[in-house]
């Protein structure tokens, strides 16, 4: 398994995003508990989960708690393992989603995943979404009060767009370490905010990141999607269009750490092995550019209008 850099940890090239273990249609809890360890045999040691992870009606947390039963079921090491969690928002009884940044709620949030977590201080902790009824700069104060009583190590973003990356910056200098945004071959819009993370030496973690080849757990039961050419390329080496998806994402940056879903341990394995996966320049060919309709380099990318997220 290769390695990238995120904050002070050094981290598995690609992660594991644990939300489909909690959201609507999840597994039951012996499976999910397979699907983390199979994570963990494979050399993935980043974890990303948030507490609205959980299905209408269900318990907030449910992500957060299962991981932690997870490593602590783990027979193996998980001393090196950065879970990475998310405040700010929730689930409505419909289905929906809902954003609250207010300064009082990401401090009872962080405190809540710390127990739920089990540990001391978390090592990432990410605003989940900026909140339009909130100053910015409010959220972030409260994100770094909570980093300078030691409660969490690293503070990252996630559904924000350049301007908010740069504000962010601002507000919390170093201790920004992290953005998390929708990213894939279906959803490049979100490239002007990759780019500034590669000059900035931010980590990069695209989530949904097979969206495009795979449906997202947002969207459906998972299934392939036609024929690409990540199929194509993937054909052609014996391998999963899902690991040529992913191995496409690190060759846009080293700050990229994609973080791909999964609720079987079979498909979290695939998963991890496009880390170790080298395209060749005449299979990048044969793949989309960074940036739709025209801009492919950083110095050509700016910020811009970005997708809802969730």
């Amino acid at each position: 398994m290769k390695h990238r850099q995120l904050g002070s940890y050094t981290v598995s090239a690609i992660g594991y995003g644990a939300m489909p273990l909690s959201i609507e249609g999840h597994p039951d809890e012996k499976r999910a508990v397979a699907t983390v360890h199979a994570a963990l045999d494979a050399g993935v040691t980043l974890i990303d989960t948030a507490d609205s992870y959980y299905a209408p009606g269900g318990d907030p947390g449910h992500n957060e708690v299962i991981v932690a039963r997870a490593l602590a079921a783990y027979p193996g090491r998980v001393d090196d393992v950065l879970v990475a969690t998310k405040g700010g928002r929730g689930r409505t009884d419909d289905g929906g989603w809902t954003v609250d940044g207010d300064p009082s709620h990401l401090r009872q949030a962080a405190e809540a995943s710390l127990k739920r977590l089990g540990v001391e201080a978390i090592g990432l902790y990410q605003l989940h979404k900026p909140d339009p009824a909130v100053p910015y700069a409010e959220s972030l104060g409260a994100l770094r009060e909570l980093e300078n009583e030691g409660k969490i190590r690293h503070i990252g973003l996630s559904n924000v767009t350049v301007p908010q990356i740069e504000e962010a910056r601002a507000v919390l200098g170093d201790r920004l370490v992290s953005v998390q945004n929708r990213y894939s071959p279906a959803v490049r819009v979100t490239a002007p905010a990759l780019f500034r993370c590669a000059e900035l030496g931010l980590a990069f973690l695209p989530w949904s990141p097979l969206g495009g080849i795979s449906r997202s757990s947002l969207d459906g039961p998972s299934g392939l999607t036609a024929k690409t050419p990540f199929h194509d390329v993937g054909e052609g080496r014996g391998i999963s269009p899902q690991q040529v998806t992913l191995a496409w994402l690190l060759s846009l940056s080293p700050t990229v750490i994609p973080i791909p879903g999964g609720s079987r341990p079979q498909s979290v394995q695939d998963s991890a092995r496009a880390a170790d996966l080298v395209l060749t320049g005449q299979e990048l060919a044969l793949l989309p550019s960074a940036a739709p309709s025209g801009a492919s380099s950083i110095s050509h990318i700016s910020g811009g209008p970005e997708p809802s997220t969730t």
